[in-house]
């Protein structure tokens, strides 16, 4: 699928937009032996419109359209280039990957991937030694790009949440850095307001450009955001 082609854009705003929530919504009834909690995950689900789109247009999930977002900001994907997705599980950012023209997509995550036509998927950690030779070994050169939609797993302690996610954040930095070729990108979710003080440090000592955006397909409720850096300066 190119991308002025076979990628459909959803141009639906206003009342057209409101139109197609209306006519999408519908309730979930509670089920005896439900929680509340499902039913309101349901509810969610089965209202979501980037859900709904995710099933027509055949995407692994709704995460798609916030990389599609994203790609169509800041021109991440060139034609014929590498591409590693960090966190990859179940697939959706490696499969916009590939419609969008790049020649190698790697993802890596914990969790199996089900096989997608012109990607390859390591189920590994990526934060072990052998997980970055792993991957560089299945490219033909240094990736021009890094992804990375990965969130760590919450205890419900806001600090040591929030600990956590940076930690993973600065770890996928770190693998960005090591890996990218000279004026590649990285791209990773960041969550409360954005990166905190020391990953921004580190990726403006490496990178020429470095900001945040959140796409329209981020629920609003969420606090996710993504961090973008591009034009990596690679040190000798």
């Amino acid at each position: 699928m190119g991308r002025d082609g076979d990628i459909r854009r959803w141009k639906g705003k206003g009342d057209a937009k409101a139109s197609v929530r209306r006519k999408m919504t519908r309730r979930v009834k509670t089920a005896r032996g439900r929680k509340i909690s499902s039913v309101r995950w349901l509810q969610r689900q089965i209202n979501d419109v980037y859900v709904q789109r995710a099933q027509d247009e055949g995407y692994r999930g709704r995460a798609a359209y916030k990389l599609i977002e994203l790609d169509d900001r800041f021109r991440l994907i060139r034609k014929n280039s590498r591409v590693v997705d960090l966190g990859a599980a179940p697939g959706g950012w490696a499969q916009v990957a590939v419609a969008r023209g790049a020649s190698q997509v790697v993802g890596i995550d914990l969790l199996p991937i089900e096989p997608l036509d012109d990607a390859q998927f390591l189920e590994m950690d990526f934060t072990e030694i052998e997980a970055t030779k792993a991957v560089i070994d299945l490219l033909s050169g240094p990736p021009d790009l890094v992804l990375s939609d990965m969130a760590a797993n919450t205890t419900g302690h806001p600090a040591t949440d929030h600990l956590r996610i940076v930690a993973l954040v600065e770890l996928a930095a770190e693998f960005a850095i090591e890996t990218l070729r000279p004026g590649g990108q990285f791209v990773a979710k960041v969550f409360q307001g954005g990166a905190d003080g020391e990953l921004l440090k580190l990726l403006r000592a490496n990178f020429e450009t470095v900001r945040h955006f959140k796409p329209d397909a981020s629920r609003s409720t969420s606090a996710e955001t993504y961090v973008i850096a591009r034009n990596f300066r690679k040190k000798s």
